[in-house]
């Protein structure tokens, strides 16, 4: 998984911040969805690389509970967890068990969703 990430690393869209992301949502039948970041000069209008591999699920076909797992790479040195706009949104779309790991070219980790968002909101907020 760490070689797609990478190769899919250039395909990012990150003149504005010059931190290209990828990452690949794997579904319980073993389809991956990919997504890396596409920045926009209107801030707001960015779109994280976890929320872009989602939503190109979503609009394939896959509803909420059909992922298995989560990669996501960054292009520096340090590990970055996902911002919480796309944590809200995993949230939305996968189990508190699913595994999502986050990596740099060296370095990898692994975590629940449930670890990453320890205190939620979600529909039972509601």
């Amino acid at each position: 998984m760490k070689e797609k990430l990478q190769k899919l690393l250039q395909n990012a869209y990150a003149p504005y911040s010059n931190y290209p992301v990828s990452a690949i949502l794997v579904t319980k039948d073993n389809r991956e969805f990919m997504g890396v970041n596409v920045e926009n000069a209107s801030f707001g209008g960015t779109i994280c690389a976890e929320r872009n591999a989602i939503l190109n699920a979503i609009t394939n076909g896959y509803h909420k509970g059909d992922f298995k797992e989560l990669h996501i790479m960054n292009a520096s040195d340090k590990i970055a967890y996902p911002c919480f706009i796309c944590r809200q949104v995993l949230i939305e779309f996968l189990e508190p068990t699913t595994k999502v790991y986050v990596y740099t070219k060296n370095l990898c980790e692994c975590h629940t969703l449930e670890e990453l968002t320890p205190l939620k909101f979600d529909e039972e907020n509601l």
